[in-house]
């Protein structure tokens, strides 16, 4: 009975055994049974993290998540960055233009005026109606208003305000201060604190105190300078305009000089034309000009970086268009000023000097001018045979720099109305007097 159980116990075995594991043999009797190995230790788990570590993190990726991605750059942002550049590169380059103009010491080349077709560009002064050379015309407008100080040093004094400080919006700020004092002044005329102004005031030194000019129309309009003690300070002293007492009996003068005052505009020389009449000639398209059309001044330089500045900004989206005709537009701007030749059906030739930037509608008034029946329609066409039909647009921008011919031709509808009419053919297209003047182009 004993083996028998100890074969069912043994069949047991067999069928518990798992595919490809040794069947372990019972032991036999009188044998001690294997001891088994101890099982090894489970793994311990890992610690999570406290709450104090995990309100760190959520508070770190929060940060994260709010930071702001950068922005993929848009096409108009690439035109932007690459316009900025471009500004950048050129206005580096005028800045060493300018330089090298100032500090060049190499004499300048001499020019022949027996071969030019101007002598030079020329400027008349509006207070003397002298013309001077480019060079010298600031100088002109200068000595011409010091002089007019004494025949009129109020209109004198304003005008050097507005003249000889270049900076406008510094101007204007100070106008309007001056302005403000000559109000209270109007307003309160009993009150002497209204009548003293305090040189020392740091308003006064801002505003004031800095512009040319400003002095002489205090003392002008009736202001006296004088030397006072401060009020409860005895030992110091302060410098006040005082309003005069026969000033402030004419009020009404102080009110006007105040409007001639906030009204002034800078006196600016006039570029002088210097028209001329040539017969006809086979030179006609054949220029020679002196380096007053090609070279600028420092402020030339500086006027046209900001131009060029203020342009692309007004219109980032046209640039586009502006890059491709970089190179172009770069030598139209070259050019501050234009020669300009205008043949008329009778072969006679009309010159006249302009700046490159002038729209075309100043072309055309020059022109009209100059003909005895002013009142008929004309067109004038510029060197590729286009007409000239937006008045609006500038020289430079027609290519009509640094000098140029353009022809001269009647409205083609009047002239059919004319010889439809049976009327005679036209004589000379110019004023009688403009031919009693002509010249032969050399």
């Amino acid at each position: 009975m004993k083996k028998f159980f100890q074969e069912i116990k043994a069949d047991l075995q067999f069928k518990s055994a798992g595919p490809g594991q040794k069947l372990s043999e019972a032991p036999k009797q009188g044998e001690r049974a294997p001891k088994e190995k101890p099982k090894p230790d489970p793994p311990k788990c890992r610690q999570g993290p406290t709450n104090e570590a995990q309100m760190a993190a959520a508070a770190a990726l929060a940060r994260l998540e709010q930071k702001p991605k950068p922005r993929a750059l848009s096409s108009q942002d690439a035109i932007r960055n690459q316009v900025k550049k471009e500004l950048e590169a050129e206005a580096a380059a005028s800045e060493k233009g300018a330089c090298v103009e100032q500090k060049s010491s190499m004499p300048d080349v001499q020019e022949n005026p027996s071969i030019l077709s101007v002598s030079g560009v020329y400027f008349t002064c509006p207070l003397t109606g002298v013309t001077v050379r480019k060079d010298k015309r600031d100088a002109q407008v200068k000595e011409a208003i010091l002089k007019h100080a004494t025949k009129d040093p109020v209109a004198a004094s304003i005008m050097e305000i507005h003249t000889f400080n270049r900076d406008r919006e510094k101007v204007k700020l100070g106008v309007e201060t001056i302005a403000k004092y000559l109000d209270n002044i109007h307003l309160h005329p009993d009150e002497e604190k209204y009548r003293k102004i305090k040189l020392q005031n740091k308003v006064f030194q801002e505003r004031i105190h800095c512009l040319e000019g400003t002095h002489k129309f205090f003392e002008a309009v009736g202001f006296e300078k004088s030397t006072r003690p401060v009020p409860g300070q005895e030992e110091t002293t302060e410098d006040v305009y005082v309003l005069k007492e026969e000033a402030l009996e004419k009020l009404d003068d102080l009110k006007e000089y105040k409007e001639k005052l906030l009204t002034g505009e800078p006196v600016r020389a006039q570029l002088d034309r210097q028209r001329r009449i040539f017969k006809p000639s086979p030179q006609a398209s054949h220029f020679e000009l002196p380096n007053d059309f090609f070279n600028l001044t420092a402020e030339e330089l500086k006027r046209e970086q900001r131009l060029r500045t203020e342009a692309v900004e007004k219109a980032s989206m046209l640039r586009t268009k502006a890059m491709r005709e970089r190179e172009e537009q770069r030598e139209l701007r070259k050019y501050n000023y234009t020669l300009l030749r205008v043949r008329f059906p009778d072969g006679y030739i009309l010159q006249g000097t302009f700046y490159a930037r002038e729209p075309v509608s100043t072309l055309y008034q020059f022109v009209r001018e100059t003909l005895q029946n002013n009142w008929l329609p004309f067109e004038l066409l510029a060197p590729g045979g286009h007409k000239l039909t937006d008045e609006s647009m500038a020289l430079n921008e027609c290519g009509l720099v640094p000098s140029a011919l353009l022809t001269f031709v009647w409205d083609a509808d009047v002239m059919a109305d004319i010889k439809a009419s049976g009327g005679e053919r036209m004589g000379s297209v110019l004023k009688a007097d403009l031919l009693s003047s002509v010249q032969i182009l050399s």
